[in-house]
């Protein structure tokens, strides 16, 4: 009677309790599913698991591209000395979304089509919508609503910011942009008299250079100068003066 009332117990022991049995079943088929959903996609695709972790991380990266970053390849010396040909950088595409906008020494990507011509270009904006911008004052300098810019930090050695006489006001809406090799660069300047007077709209801004990637000696952030710091807002009183 003993033996039989031990082997009872250990029985009874070893049953699992309801609510683990209600556990397992609910865990098991979920967790065996996504098993069975995984397994069938390696089985259809050839290559199994390498091909689709492929896969995986290409949708990633053109998602990340299409999105959030996008790699440029500078094709013209028209932003030397900082950027050289054959430079990569890396453009945020989200910098202006959100309610930002760009501003006055930003490095900027767009496409000019319709503007400067059928390709992506990269320049610097010197005037945001509103603003008047002259060349030259007597001292050789750009004027952004009455302020001279020291842009002896980023201008190319030798160059002067420009041989070109201009004296712009910036629609809303739109960008005043130049290159930093002012003697080697197509920019708003060479295009006044064309349609939108050289100014780039803001519509077509692809996104904001932020970093030099390669060549990796070469790597470094690309930062706003301070250059356009005490620029004035446009329409302030004496701006233009």
């Amino acid at each position: 009677m003993d033996t039989e009332a031990q082997h009872t117990e250990r029985d009874r022991s070893s049953r699992p309790s309801d609510s683990e049995e209600t556990t397992s079943d609910s865990a098991g088929p979920e967790g065996r599913s996504r098993f069975v959903l995984v397994s069938r996609v390696t089985d259809w695709v050839p290559g199994g698991r390498i091909t689709l972790t492929l896969l995986v991380c290409l949708l990633f990266l053109l998602s990340l591209s299409t999105f959030v970053l996008r790699p440029f390849q500078i094709p013209s010396g028209s932003m030397e000395q900082g950027l050289r040909v054959g430079d990569r950088v890396l453009v945020n595409k989200l910098a202006y979304r959100f309610g930002a906008a760009p501003q006055r020494g930003d490095i900027v990507v767009f496409d000019g089509t319709g503007y400067f011509g059928h390709a992506d270009y990269i320049k610097r904006v010197v005037g945001v919508g509103g603003d008047h911008v002259v060349c030259c004052d007597r001292e050789g300098r750009i004027r952004v609503n009455g302020r001279p810019v020291d842009e002896s930090g980023f201008l190319y050695p030798g160059d002067s910011p420009s041989t070109v006489p201009f004296d712009v006001v910036v629609p809303g809406g739109t960008l005043f942009v130049l290159g930093d090799h002012r003697s080697d660069s197509s920019d708003s300047r060479d295009h006044l008299g064309s349609p939108g007077g050289g100014m780039i709209p803001v519509g077509d801004v692809i996104g904001r250079a932020d970093w030099i990637i390669w060549p990796f000696g070469h790597a470094t952030r690309l930062h706003r100068p301070d250059a356009y710091a005490r620029v004035p807002a446009a329409g302030r009183a004496g701006a233009h003066g």
